[in-house]
């Protein structure tokens, strides 16, 4: 019989989209964009959190 997981909660920091990508404005030698990646500092770029977040957090209050 299958085990079925909880899902972890969504980081309430990045909602789910933890790593981005973001253009420097400066183009490298081929002549494409040069880019950065930046993770969430929250969730480590996983997008979700190890603890539940609190009720109140989770209902906007």
């Amino acid at each position: 019989m299958p085990q079925h997981t909880l899902p972890r909660p969504i980081c309430g920091h990045c909602d789910g989209f933890p790593t981005v990508t973001i253009t420097t404005g400066q183009t490298t030698p081929t002549g494409q964009r040069q880019t950065i990646t930046a993770n969430c500092p929250a969730c480590h770029g996983t997008g979700h959190t190890s603890t539940p977040a609190r009720a109140h957090t989770r209902i906007g209050a």
